[in-house]
């Protein structure tokens, strides 16, 4: 059979895997799988689990909050903000789970702060239009 190489690369981590055999992803569409020898293609994965298996081992799991996957020659590139790879499917679970928590809690944060200097935008541009203010 024929392989692939696997590159997954964050602003400070990189690793690469070769004779790669097989890529299980997701987009926005679905599932999809990549073998040897596919036509090239791009396309943005969804926060969650990837997987992948080198030839003679077991699955091993990728975990990003999205990334963007380029495929072509062979060559198969994953580029995220961050990531973790294991061959454990609980472990990698648990960490893709407590990474969406405080991504959520992070972004209501955001969220409210924008909401409460809309609030305060607004408030100022009534006082400017408001005669005798």
């Amino acid at each position: 059979m024929r392989h692939f190489s696997l590159v997954i690369q964050s602003p400070g981590q990189r690793q690469v895997f070769d004779e790669v055999r097989s890529f299980v992803g997701e987009d926005p569409t679905g599932s999809f799988g990549i073998l040897s020898g596919h036509i090239r293609m791009m396309t943005s994965l969804v926060m969650g689990l990837s997987r992948f298996q080198v030839e003679g081992e077991d699955w091993r799991y990728v975990a990003t909050p999205g990334a963007l996957l380029y495929f072509v020659d062979d060559t198969l590139t994953l580029t995220t903000r961050r990531f973790a790879v294991d061959a454990d499917y609980t472990k990698i679970s648990h960490v893709l789970h407590e990474k969406m928590q405080k991504e959520e809690v992070l972004l209501s944060r955001q969220k409210h702060s924008f909401r409460r200097m809309e609030e305060e935008v607004l408030k100022r541009l009534w006082e400017m239009n408001t005669p005798g203010a």
